[in-house]
This record gives C-alpha cells, structure tokens and sequence, in this order.
C-alpha cells in the first residue's frame, strides 16, 4: 500500500561540469541497502558462464510487448455521479438532481457520460457526452483515470458532476495502481420526483351500487336519440344533425356526425367520444384547468343518466346545446318500461330558409377573353368555357378575308393597308399588315386571334361583331382604332352566296356591287379570249384542208 513514489536527485554539478552520484535513500525515502544487487544486476550475474569451456553464454529472451489497445481492450471504469439544475419556471420546483454514469475506457482514454431513459420524463436523455477524449482545461490536457476518484466534483463543458461512488472492477483497478479510494457516498435523489412518488391518501366509502349487474344486465343495450345543434347565431353557423347514444351498461355517452352526401363538410364521425359527461360540476376555484386535467368523480357531484335525456327537450353536453326531436324504437319501449313515459311525439324541425346573396360581377379588367375571365367569378377552379364543337367541324379552315384601311389623322397611316382574316370556326378577328418596302413601318401581326366586341356592348351582354356586319365601306372599332372595308376575297361572295339564307341581303349586295366591275371585265376579257381561240381554230382548220387536196392531186 504504497503511497510515495519519489526517487532521489543523482545528477550534479561540479565546476561547471555534470557528474552522477549514488543514492543515498531509495524509492519512496525507503531504505537503501549498499551492497544489494538489483534484479537485473542478479539476472545478467545468473547468465555468466565461463566462456573458455562453453563459450558465450545466450541471454533470455526479453518478455513479449503487449500494445494498452490490446491489454485494456473491453476494460471500463464506472461512476456513479449526478448534477443539479436549476428550474427558473416552476413553482414547485427550483433545481433538479439528474443521476448519471460516467465511463471512463482505459484502451484510449476516452470518456462518455450516460443518463438513464426514464419515460414520460420530458427531458432529452440519454448519452449527455458522446465518447472522446474530455478537455481537462485550456492549456490542452485531458482528464486521466487518476483524476477520478469517489467523493470529488469533476466538470466537463461547464457542468459539474459529483462522483459519490464506483462499481467493484473500477475499485479494484484503482487500487491496484495504488491510488487511494474515498469513502462512497449516497446517491441524491430529485426531491420532486420523490414526493410525487409518496401515495396520496384516499378515503372512499365503498359504494352499494353494482356496476357488475348493471354491466350484464344491460349489456349492448344502446338508447338512439336524434338531435340538432343550431349554431346559427355564429357568423358560418348551421343547424347540423347528430344522433346521440347512451350506453346503459356504463352510463357513457356518444354523438356522431351525420353526414350527408355534398355537404361539404369532412365526414369526421364522432363529435364526443363515449365517456361519462358531467351534469352538476362541485364548487371549485376560478383557475381550475378544466381543459387540462382528467375530471375524476371529485370534481363532479352529479352525472348524466338515461332519465336525463327525453324528445323535445335540450341538454346542454360539454358546452354544446342539443334540442332532442326524435328517437328510436328500442329507446320508446325503454322509457315506457322503466319510467313510464308514453309521450314520444316527435318534433318538427323548421329549417331556416338561406338568404340568397345576390352575385355580383365585378367589372371587366380587360385582360384576356370575356368569356374565360368570367369563369373566375363562378369557381375557385376555373374552367374553360364551353365551345360549339359543330360549329368548329363544319367551319373548319374557313376564313373570310377582307382588306382595310385605318382611319386615322395622321396622312402617314392613311396609307396603311391591313388583312383582317374573320374565322368563322370561332368568330375570331385576326388583322395583318403587309410589309411595305421603304414605308418605315414594320409590318407582321397586328392584332392576334380574339373576339371583338361591338362599341357600346357592356360586360354583361357582349355584342360581338359578325360576317353579316364586315360589308364593303363600312366602319368597324377595334380596341379603340377604327378600320374601314375597301376590298374583300372573292371567297367571301361565293361563301355568303351559298349560304344566302344566313346573311341579310344588305350584305350580299354590298359585296356583289363591288365584284360587278371585275365581272364584267373578266367576262369580256373571256368572250374575247373565246372569239380568238375560234378564229384561230378555223384558219388552221383551213390550212389543214388545203394542204391535204394538195396532195390528194400530187398522188
């Protein structure tokens, strides 16, 4: 049990130069025996034998080196320990003592703190200090074994633990190494935690009433009751339906949603899960957490029972009041047997009828087409707007083009000359200007496909323009700039002719007045074609004739 491992000084000076001397005391200020041989000055002594007979004498082999990695491999030093904390908002508690381990692994030095996992507990438990090397202080050491030791505070990362005790392998090896155990002390414990665990004494008088013979007598027998809840005086209030249970065989009670097909609500089944609701609540204080705590038959005088409940009369449950209008059955022969009720007409229910809110469109914005922008105004998901698919079979790749000049102050746009394509599929307008060479205007798209609205047509009844409205010399506004008809297609008088019935007669005549001129001269221009190609057919036909009777007279 040695305690004191000091050696003597044996190294000097003398004039400057260093020189050794022998011991006067030995390890520990033990005694020095003189002439006493070490064990290693007695070993080489044992192995010395006269070489001239036998020769060099072979020495032992030195003993095998076994690395701390291997020697302490699985070898653990345990701590019993814990720390205090303080609790700054709490009123029944100001610190907490939280027990811990402490290891200590001797293969590399490392260290790890441990808490036992309580459940429930509500604190992050578990491995406080992951395994490592734990800094002793600044100037770069690490806590060693020989620094632990019973009955001693230890800090790591600015928590102080207090070791009271070590298990028996940590004892014997600290011993071993002549280090010098303190006595063990008891583990603290949190005084919170021990005073909730001291039972509260209870004084119940045992009840006369058998819950077991109720339990089997009534045993799936299920009074039905139909109710409503009117919360119509809250700003999305309704009268909603509910079907309300009472279980007999415990008292409890149940209310189910009753859901109806696009009511547009969840169909979430139960409103209050079966339980035992209270009828009569005792005298308690105002700060009382009701809607915390679990009510026990303490906090309650009087519960709710099946003679409680009857048709036409309103119970309030959990803050909710429900008017009963009607039952089942079972629940009408229950009454008439047990209380003698025979009064189960059922009641009425009127419904209020919904005030229609009138739909107000708001203004058009002018963004996008009328008809689609609308569909924001009906839906939260809008849809497309109905299309006339016939109407896009039978015209398809049908467009009736027109040209036009626009109207405008300015002389430099006076000249301007557009293509103003009408799609009869859709009754959409797109306009066109042909590129001019030299004019300084660039030209392209115009206008987009879209339908265009008629001035004066408001949001409410769009007017938009038609076939039967594009006649030569008329006016139409687009957006704000007006364009004239000058010229149209020739495919546009063949189309309103053969479909004559649908366009008024203004127009058609509009359109042939303005193709007569053409007609006629591409009739002259083929009457004379035609008056040509027949003088030149009877002079060659001539030709032919006298060339033939020419030979005819020569053969």
């Amino acid at each position: 049990m040695k305690t004191s491992f000091h050696r003597s000084q044996t190294l000097g000076y003398k004039n400057g130069f260093a020189f050794s001397r022998l011991p006067t005391v030995g390890i520990g200020g033990e005694r020095l025996y003189v002439n006493q041989l070490s064990q290693a000055e007695l070993d080489e002594l044992s192995n010395q034998r006269p070489t001239l007979t036998y020769g060099p004498a072979k020495r032992a082999p030195p003993s095998g080196f076994i690395p701390a990695h291997v020697a302490f491999d699985k070898k653990i030093l345990k701590f019993d320990a814990y720390f205090q904390e303080d609790v700054p908002l709490s009123a029944e508690e100001h610190y907490r003592i939280r027990q811990v381990a402490i290891y200590y692994y001797l293969e590399d030095d490392s260290m790890s703190v441990i808490e036992p996992v309580v459940q429930n507990s509500g604190l992050p438990q578990g491995k406080l200090i992951r395994r490592h090397r734990v800094p002793k202080n600044d100037q770069g050491k690490h806590y060693h074994w020989k620094d632990l030791n019973r009955g001693m505070n230890i800090t790591m990362y600015g928590r102080t633990y207090r070791i009271v005790d070590c298990d028996p392998f940590t004892q014997v090896f600290l011993e071993s190494q002549g280090l010098e155990l303190n006595p063990p002390e008891k583990m603290v414990f949190d005084p919170y935690t021990e005073l909730r665990r001291m039972p509260v004494r209870k004084y119940i008088t045992p009840s006369d009433f058998d819950q077991l013979k109720q339990f089997l007598t009534y045993d799936k027998q299920v009074l039905r009751f139909y109710a409503t809840w009117d919360d119509t005086n809250s700003i999305f209030g309704e009268n909603r339906p509910y079907v309300i249970h009472f279980y007999l065989a415990d008292d409890t009670v149940e209310v189910r949603e009753v859901y109806r097909q696009n009511d547009g609500r969840d169909p979430f089944p139960i409103l209050i899960k079966r339980q035992r609701l209270p009828k009569t609540f005792a005298d308690k204080k105002k700060t009382f957490p009701s809607c915390v705590l679990e009510i026990s038959d303490q906090e309650v005088l009087e519960w709710f029972t099946a003679k409680d409940f009857a048709v036409g009369k309103t119970i309030t449950l959990l803050g909710r009041t429900f008017f009963i209008y009607d039952c089942d059955e079972f629940t009408r022969n229950f009454y008439r047997d047990k209380f003698g009720i025979t009064d189960f007409q059922p009641v009425e229910i009127k419904k209020k009828s919904l005030e229609e809110v009138p739909r107000v469109i708001p203004p058009y914005n002018g963004f996008g087409v009328l008809e689609d922008s609308l569909q924001n105004c009906f839906s939260l998901f809008p849809k497309p707007p109905r299309k006339d698919i016939i109407k896009m079979l039978e015209n398809d790749h049908k467009v009736l083009r027109y040209q036009v000049a626009l109207e405008s102050p300015n002389p430099e746009d006076r000249k301007r000359r557009f293509i103003l394509s009408y799609f009869l599929s859709n009754d959409m307008i797109s306009i066109y200007e042909p590129p001019v060479r030299n004019s300084g205007i660039t030209g392209g798209k115009y206008l987009g496909k879209t339908r265009v609205a008629k001035p004066g047509s408001t949001t409410e009844n769009p007017t938009y323009y038609e076939p039967s409205d594009l006649t030569i010399g008329s006016t139409i506004e687009v957006f704000g700039h007006r364009f004239v008809i000058t010229d149209a297609d020739e495919y546009v008088l063949n189309y309103m002719e053969s479909n004559a019935e649908s366009f008024p007669a203004a127009t058609l005549q509009s359109l042939r007045d303005h193709f007569r001129p053409r007609q006629v001269v591409k009739e002259t221009a083929n009457s004379l074609f035609f008056s040509f190609a027949w003088a030149v057919l009877i002079i060659t036909t001539l030709l032919l004739h006298n060339t033939l009777w020419s030979l005819l007279v020569s053969w």
